[in-house]
């Protein structure tokens, strides 16, 4: 079983705001636009080093959707920076109207996801942003999970051909996946292999899920940890090959059980092989104000909940 370990927790936002200031050194065509929140988004040092390439839209989120579509006619790759919740649910008939239903190549770009959002609330907490873009055609769905693949994934998604939503949030968590690492949009990244329950994690929950591998080891258990940090296109085939060989599967996110990825593993094992899964994830519900791990104990975001689902997915199996 592969050890990872850590030297620094750090909030993968930042590592938005890093990545975006590196493609605007290196391709010219990347514009930004902000929705009033420059500092929560990290984008200051873009603003600071482009600001002929920086635009200030205020809390008008539509029309920063409605810019960034119009400037992709002329070339440009807008990266569009709010909340998630304004991202998604406040601009959703601008996002497919005039972004997905074209194709149009901008890049949508969402901090303070899912309930480590924490003291702001249940109105702000959006857990059913994933759910929102997998559906439009076209969209491409990002959740990395650490600063490093945050940053890596941001730098990516420029060479890419197509809309993007990449979300990503405020805690400071593990960073602990490679600096130099290479960004392949749609593939699984293998953390540890397991023979006896597969766990499926994407974005805050896969530092858990590798936790909650070392604890099902210590009772014996063989668990195969796997990060998915593209929800759509999913790696079908990294999942059917996993859960083939377990014969159970754990997925595990945070955002609702509705609409995220457990469902689309749901939906690649319902037709192709189909096996016990259990869900980590909230479950039909809004969040509310408390400190982060707070809110991940009660809603049963935790590496326990994982642990406890492997074990209710082995039970289960024939």
């Amino acid at each position: 079983m592969k050890e990872y370990t850590f030297s620094e927790k750090k909030d993968t936002r930042s590592g938005f705001g890093a990545g975006l200031h590196e493609l605007g050194k290196s391709n010219p065509e990347v514009v930004a636009l902000c929705a009033d929140l420059t500092g929560s988004l990290k984008m200051d040092a873009f603003k600071k080093d482009f600001p002929e390439r920086f635009f200030q839209v205020g809390i008008a989120e539509a029309n920063m959707m409605g810019l960034a579509a119009g400037m992709t006619i002329g070339g440009k790759i807008p990266f569009t920076g709010t909340f998630a919740n304004f991202s998604t649910g406040r601009v959703y008939d601008q996002i497919r109207q005039s972004i997905a239903y074209s194709g149009k190549n901008v890049k949508i770009c969402a901090s303070h996801a899912g309930l480590t959002l924490g003291e702001d609330g249940a109105t702000h907490q959006i857990l059913e942003d994933i759910g929102m873009m997998k559906m439009l055609p076209h969209m491409t769905v990002i959740n990395p999970c650490d600063f490093n693949q945050t940053k890596a994934a941001t730098i990516a998604i420029a060479d890419y051909e197509g809309p993007v939503y990449l979300r990503f949030g405020r805690p400071s968590v593990p960073n602990f996946t490679p600096a130099d690492q290479k960004f392949e949009i749609g593939k699984a990244v293998m953390l540890n292999e397991g023979t006896d329950v597969t766990i499926i994690a994407t974005g805050h929950l896969v530092w858990k899920a590798i936790l909650a591998g070392k604890m099902l080891a210590d009772k014996g258990i063989s668990a195969e940890v796997i990060n998915i940090h593209t929800i759509k296109p999913l790696d079908n085939e990294a999942v059917l090959a996993s859960v083939r060989k377990t014969k159970c599967v754990v997925t595990a996110e945070e955002h609702n059980r509705f609409g995220g990825l457990g469902d689309s593993v749901a939906q690649v094992l319902a037709t192709n092989f189909p096996a016990p899964q259990e869900y980590v994830a909230t479950n039909d519900t809004f969040g509310e104000s408390g400190t982060p791990d707070e809110l991940m104990v009660k809603y049963g975001l935790t590496e326990n909940d994982i642990v406890a689902a492997a074990e209710r997915a082995m039970s289960r199996k024939q």
